[in-house]
């Protein structure tokens, strides 16, 4: 099977994608996954516990969820070690690298807008 969720490669096959942005998005998107991919491709690989502590306020499911979604994407890896007892960790597959660029660029672009929102406040009225 491919590196897409089924639903994704649904929409690609019917053609239900009106440009390549909402295909980057349905894969991207979401609350939490750009928090994930930011910590997995800047900090290195991460167990579930590590994440959780990243992101406190995002549920067992949801983390599961949104990394199971990565994982069939093709944008993240899961890793089982051969331990006792097991121990399990997540990181940027190489497509997933792809994305860091655009991350960094959001990144920037949200810290810029946020300095520009403070300033605007500050301001008399």
């Amino acid at each position: 099977m491919s590196d897409l969720r089924k639903e994704i490669m649904d929409k690609v096959s019917n053609g239900d994608f009106n440009c390549e942005k909402e295909l980057t998005l349905s894969v991207i998107g979401g609350k939490w996954k750009l928090i994930i991919l930011w910590h997995l491709g800047k900090q290195g690989p991460q167990r579930f516990s590590e994440l959780q502590r990243l992101l406190p306020k995002i549920t067992h499911k949801m983390l599961t969820s949104q990394l199971k979604e990565l994982m069939d994407d093709g944008i993240i890896h899961r890793e089982v070690f051969p331990e006792v007892p097991p121990r399990v960790e997540y990181s940027m597959t190489e497509l997933g690298m792809t994305l860091l660029p655009i991350l960094e660029m959001m990144y920037t672009w949200g810290k810029n807008r946020i300095t520009d929102i403070k300033k605007m406040q500050e301001q008399p009225s």
